[in-house]
């Protein structure tokens, strides 16, 4: 079922509304190089046949000092000898184009922008493709708002790929969870949707839709807690904290990257030369431009001490490789920095060519850009039916169904329709409740009881709570009255931006205030047993409800976006099969127990360290990663394993002793490309969905060491995909496993090795040997 029929009427005149905005006069974008200037036309840096990094290095040569320092912050004023207009390097769009920072405005043509599920909730699909087809979206919406001549950039700081390492974490609903192989191939997709190429990489070359850019460089996973250092092992950087961004860079092609505010053991990101020129230019190969998070740059003398004066602080940020300040501290402090020789001009000009070089792929140096590549996306593709059907699309494949005791799922669709009760301080919000953090205007915003009312007409609503979701005073007694009365009650409880945002990370991992109290009570109360519908972004212990027989459902909806409120409605009452999958581990509350601040992934027996993350963590669950249910059973079976055996070469062998034992492994450096692809094992798993419905149902193949090793990962995420099935239909899948990136762990000096042994393949119950013999 696609867009309900309550709703069509609604888009049908919102649409219409937009469309007539459409054809209102436009301000025209700013841009470079007019053909009607010839002064300026006539330069090379406007020559569009001429190379970029010759174009970007003419302009860079033709400006003077204070020109040059008025560009390396985020608000670039114009300079008009040269035609150049203004530049704003801030906008957003993490799950939408979103006016949440300076550069978008929805003040003309443009009202408003199809607003996606946060990305924690997108990331429960487990579908790259569905991920690209959002990215996409966003970056056509991005550039007909540009076009549209509201917008003052066409660089967007997203996506977040950080790993969500700890439950607190404020920001972890920005995120795609806490796995560096799911959250790797979500900055591909991201990045080649939003920037304009293919899925697979290189249509367009160097010319770019929109500039993504990747954050925060690196490490970067807890605001203001105790401190911004962070003390990270070199095996823990290569195995978890770097992954996501190396893809990001060399299979997205990433045009940006945001260095952070922490400090990692001592040095802070954006004055870093090892992270910023050793890595991600050097080693990974990175020709876009990096940008300081904001205010990162006068933290490190006004609050971290790391250099002594602002002006150290302007030279540290340069030499290490950053081309732009989110912030105004090079513009207070820059030309002193320069006068008293700290900072040298080659390191100023070379940080301008990498922004100029941005600003020209983008188009904003070749004319008219209604002349260009994409100068023909108009305001008729914002808030399009197709991107809407997309953000239903997205919420109803990433709901996660956590619990259905005796099929009480879905509730009956009767003529005349069931009585209902929706209860709780989430089920009629606004949109803080159902589109997260970073979001912007959403073209039709559908609350979750607007969907529960197209299916049941006789739908009471009672918010249970007087203050939200702290839930401080509850209206119990009035809110057990009603559940009393209806045949079906849902609870609509969880989390909101109150409780977890930048900068607010959670101290703890209940049900805030009276949540439970209420759950409980109306549970016990009610004629069958209740729905309960948790929205947030980071994990909620409700082991009560887990075990409670008086709660029949339970189903996590993060932030499902401006359509959650229809795709939630859909999946309870039948008309979608659920198949979405946690993208994190779920904690028992006494995880905080654990330091926030302590770094460490892998579990530490002797000190009662407990690990993070499904990979290390030891401790007991409420859920694990990868858990979700479905109104199908579906099963898996190993047709196929290319081979059961995988040979080294011998010849540089090491051999590592470890517990008395000695280990033969070999470093991945040490094997070429072509040995690695060499190795490769193709598998081909059978899937079956034994339902009477269809489903789109994620595969996730999981690796395990036979013999667990002291700091290899207990289980480990070696592919992922999605697949749609009928009701009782078989289907195949296949997969790909080199050893060198699927079965590799990192030692603690932070290298890659392949170490011999044997390997469990895991897919659902289904378990496959394969051997790694030296």
């Amino acid at each position: 079922m696609g867009l309900s029929s309550f709703l069509i009427p609604i888009l049908s005149i919102l649409l219409l509304t937009h469309y007539q905005l459409v054809f209102t006069e436009s301000t025209q974008p700013p841009y470079s190089c007019d053909s009607s200037n010839p002064t300026t036309r006539s330069y090379p840096f406007c020559n569009p046949k001429l190379p970029i990094a010759q174009r970007a290095k003419d302009l860079v040569s033709r400006l003077t000092l204070d020109e040059k320092l008025s560009q390396l912050v985020n608000t670039a004023p114009s300079i008009p000898r040269l035609g150049i207009p203004s530049y704003q390097w801030w906008s957003e769009a993490l799950h939408g184009v979103a006016n949440a920072g300076p550069g978008i405005r929805f003040n003309g043509t443009i009202k408003s922008a199809t607003s996606f599920p946060q990305v924690i909730l997108t990331a429960a699909s487990f579908d790259p493709n569905l991920w690209y087809q959002i990215s996409k979206a966003i970056g056509t919406e991005a550039r007909g708002v540009y076009n549209a001549g509201q917008a003052e950039g066409m660089t967007f700081w997203a996506p977040n790929i950080n790993i969500f390492r700890d439950p607190r974490w404020g920001r972890g609903q920005e995120t795609p969870g806490e796995d560096p192989l799911v959250t790797a191939k979500y900055a591909v997709a991201y990045v080649r949707g939003l920037q304009g190429d293919s899925l697979q990489g290189g249509r367009l070359g160097e010319r770019l839709q929109a500039s993504a850019c990747c954050k925060h460089f690196t490490a970067y996973d807890l605001d203001h807690w105790k401190g911004l250092d962070r003390f990270v092992t070199l095996q823990d950087l290569a195995d978890t904290y770097q992954p996501p961004f190396q893809s990001c860079i060399l299979q997205g092609r990433a045009s940006g990257i945001m260095c952070a505010y922490n400090r990692v053991n001592g040095v802070p990101n954006c004055a870093d030369f090892n992270l910023l020129t050793g890595t991600a230019r050097n080693k990974w190969n990175f020709h876009g431009y990096i940008t300081s998070d904001c205010g990162a740059v006068s933290i490190i003398h006004e609050e971290q001490g790391y250099a002594k004066t602002a002006e150290d602080a302007i030279a540290d940020v340069l030499k290490a490789g950053m081309d732009v300040e989110c912030g105004d501290y090079i513009t207070k402090h820059g030309k002193s920095a320069v006068s008293q020789k700290k900072v040298p001009i080659y390191q100023i000009d070379r940080a301008l060519q990498n922004l100029f070089s941005i600003r020209i792929r983008l188009g904003l140096f070749d004319g008219n850009p209604s002349k260009l590549l994409f100068g023909m996306i108009g305001a008729s593709q914002v808030c399009s039916k197709q991107h809407l059907q997309l953000a239903l699309d997205a919420a109803r494949n990433g709901i996660v169904l956590l619990k259905n005791n005796k099929a009480l799922l879905p509730l009956p669709k009767t003529n005349p329709s069931i009585s209902l009760a929706v209860i709780g301080p989430n089920a009629n919000a606004s949109s803080l409740a159902v589109l997260g953090n970073y979001f912007g205007s959403p073209c039709k915003l559908v609350t979750l009881l607007q969907g529960f009312q197209h299916y049941a007409k006789n739908t009471i609503y009672h918010r249970g709570c007087d203050d939200g979701t702290q839930c401080a005073s509850a209206q119990i007694n009035q809110a057990v009255e009603v559940a009393k009365k209806v045949d079906y009650v849902v609870l609509v409880m969880g989390l909101d931006q109150s409780q977890e945002r930048e900068s607010n990370d959670r101290d703890q991992l209940d049900l805030p205030g009276k949540q439970q109290e209420l759950i409980n009570s109306i549970a016990e109360a009610s004629k069958r047993p209740v729905i309960l519908v948790l929205l947030s972004g980071g994990p909620v212990d409700i082991t009560f409800a887990k075990f409670d027989n008086k709660i029949g459902g339970i189903l996590w909806a993060g932030y499902p976006g401006e359509l959650g409120g229809l795709a939630l409605a859909q999946i309870i009452f039948g008309d979608h099969n659920p198949g979405g999958r946690l993208p994190i581990t779920w904690y028992p509350k006494d995880f905080i127990r654990v330091p926030m601040t302590d770094m460490r992934m892998r579990a530490d027996p002797s000190s009662g360290y407990p690990g993070r993350t499904y990979r290390f963590y030891t401790g007991p669950k409420v859920y694990e990663f990868g858990y979700g249910l479905s109104y199908s059973k579906y099963s898996y079976e190993f047709v196929s394993v290319a081979k059961n055996n995988i040979h080294l070469n011998q010849s540089s062998t090491h051999l590592m002793v470890e517990n008395s034992e000695t280990i033969r492994y070999k470093l991945v450096s040490d094997l070429s490309e072509e040995t690695c692809q060499s190795m490769s094992v193709s598998i081909t798993l059978g899937v079956t969905n034994h339902g009477s419905m269809m489903g789109k149902h994620p595969v996730l193949l999981f690796m395990r060491q036979a013999k667990q090793r002291n700091g290899n990962p207990v289980k480990q995420l070696v592919g992922f995909q999605s697949v749609k099935l009928d009701a009782g239909e078989k289907s195949q899948v296949g997969f790909e496993i080199s050893p060198c990136e699927h079965l590799s762990t990192a030692n603690e000096a932070g290298l890659k090795v392949v170490e011999e042994g044997s390997y469990i393949l895991i897919a659902g119950e289904e378990e496959y040997p394969l051997n790694i013999i030296t």
